[in-house]
């Protein structure tokens, strides 16, 4: 097989135009061609108004060397292919059920790995299945009740459920479990487009009914998931681990604990160290969402006369403060949503999520800055050096809660930048697109004066780039404050921590940075897990 890239061809070209640019890439006749499947696709919209795909494609046809040979160009090479494979395989009689704490994509994707495998894993997960899930959030929308173990936070699927469902990662590895990742979402009903395109997504819309089928694979398999089961502690024997208790008071046995807890864990977090489980605080960064209209997004990214077929334009920004510090977009949402993100009482943080079809008319992502460990310790005058970055989200989703009585607090941009708290002469002018109730209110109020200054500044760096990104009327909403995990629970070189037998796994460990990472992070640790119960 080879591997065709750089072959480029207008954005609406007609698909035989595919076939027969990679037949004279090659140098061959089409009919010279046995197959052939498209491995990547971009958009390259650097000279707008002209816009083209990008496409790498895999292709077999006989005498393939001599081709190869032939061809001589740098475009073309040859291709063979990476399949995944599970190393390892349970036994008949198995003595250890391994557990797994939480169905978000980590555990979810951990538990399979070790059902598909014969090692019949059990899942504890918090919060509910996810139709119920998803009615409970849709409650806490309208009428503002919250379940603080069902939310948009916890439950089946975990946080990545009510989000954009970005699938694509920087994280390079060649042992194909990025690939295996992305099947196992098509075969579970995912479109086969996600297994090429360059920034493949899933919208809220799709991805319950795909973790829904992923889960319900997972019991098929042989393994176990309990809902409405917290862990409240874990039980151990000096330095091993021999299982946990739920919050109800129920007892799981093993020595084989995996714990893909999710970065909003707060509660299991506060256990965890008053365990002296090893861990360690880590950056993180905070800020607000930012709304704009959609049209001007995709305007500014694909041109005047954007063709339908490409959607809603997307955009990923950074820059640097004159201070040094970090300010970027995080979690873009095009055609979609801010929402409610809260999982506590009298505490409030904004998220966003897209459907599938990304048709709400407004985009937008967070804008955040970085924040250091000591900067939180500082911040809040405390001693307390490895939980202060949870107290110092606490503290901000406490203001952001009040700020506007339990509602989403929202500012126009040109009113967060007098840094004086200034509402709009009448309220209830624009449009602010979101899943939960809201009111202008002052977001600045809300964050560090470092935090404050550095997203203005980026606001308007980031304005050079989009015309019109840090227009006064721009609508900002607070808070964002669980862009990733606070702390870092250790682990060595077997993925395990020094408390033997005890998986640190995905987001909330401080191992993964979004729904594709943590599926992976959670797959090597199923192979850790899997290796340590066949030793034992």
């Amino acid at each position: 097989m080879l591997r065709i890239i750089q072959i480029k061809l207008p954005v609406g070209h007609e698909p035989q135009a595919l076939s027969a640019e990679i037949a004279k890439k090659l140098r061959v006749s089409e009919s010279a061609l046995k197959g052939w499947s498209v491995e990547k696709r971009s958009v390259d919209a650097r000279k707008k108004p002209s816009l083209y795909y990008v496409y790498t494609v895999l292709a077999s046809l006989e005498q393939e060397k001599r081709i190869l040979k032939k061809s001589s160009l740098s475009c073309v090479s040859e291709y063979n292919p990476v399949v995944y494979r599970f190393p390892f395989r349970a036994p008949d009689i198995l003595t250890v059920r391994p557990l797994v704490i939480g169905l978000g994509p980590a555990g979810l994707f951990c538990a399979w790995m070790l059902a598909r495998n014969g090692f019949r894993p059990i899942v504890l997960e918090r919060g509910d299945e996810v139709a119920q899930r998803r009615e409970k959030v849709q409650r806490f929308w309208q009428d503002g009740v919250l379940d603080p173990e069902s939310n948009v936070q916890f439950g089946e699927g975990g946080a990545g459920t009510f989000s954009d469902g970005k699938l694509y990662t920087g994280v390079h590895d060649p042992t194909g479990r990025n690939h295996e990742v992305l099947q196992r979402f098509v075969d579970a009903g995912a479109p086969e487009s996600i297994l090429y395109d360059a920034h493949a997504h899933l919208g809220t819309d799709q991805l319950t009914g795909i973790v829904r089928t992923l889960r319900r694979q997972i019991t098929e398999m042989g393994g176990e998931v309990h809902f409405r089961s917290r862990m409240e502690s874990l039980l151990c024997r000096g330095q091993r681990i021999t299982g946990v208790r739920t919050a109800d008071g129920r007892q799981f046995d093993s020595t084989a604990v995996v714990l893909a807890i999710g970065h909003s864990a707060r509660d299991t977090f506060r256990m965890l160290a008053e365990s002296h489980i090893p861990m360690e605080p880590k950056a993180f960064a905070i800020g607000v969402r930012v709304q704009h209209e959609q049209e001007l997004i995709t305007r500014t990214q694909y041109g005047e006369q954007a063709p339908p077929e490409l959607g809603a334009a997307a955009y990923k920004l950074h820059t640097k403060t004159q201070k040094g510090r970090a300010v970027y977009t995080f979690c873009m949402c095009p055609g979609g949503y801010i929402l409610n993100a809260s999982s506590s009482e009298e505490m409030l943080a904004v998220n966003g999520m897209s459907n599938q079809d990304r048709s709400s008319g407004y985009a937008n992502s967070a804008v955040v800055a970085a924040v250091l460990p000591e900067e939180c310790r500082d911040y809040l005058n405390t001693d307390e050096s490895l939980l202060a970055g949870m107290y110092f989200q606490e503290l901000l989703e406490k203001r952001a809660w009040h700020c506007a009585d339990g509602r989403i607090p929202v500012q126009r941009f040109s009113d967060f930048s007098k840094a004086g708290g200034c509402l709009p002469a009448h309220p209830a002018e624009g449009r602010f697109c979101s899943k939960g109730d809201w009111r202008f209110a002052d977001v600045r109020s809300i964050l560090p004066s470092f935090t404050a200054q550095s997203i203005e500044e980026g606001m308007h760096r980031f304005g050079k780039t989009i015309p019109g990104f840090d227009d006064g009327n721009t609508l900002l909403a607070g808070v964002e404050t669980r862009t990733s995990s606070p702390l870092r629970i250790l682990r060595g070189e077997r993925l395990e921590s020094s408390v033997s037998g005890l998986y640190p796994c995905g987001e909330g460990a401080g191992y993964a940075g979004g729904i594709t990472s943590a599926a992976i992070d959670g797959i090597r640790t199923a192979e850790a897990v899997a290796a340590a119960l066949l030793q034992a």
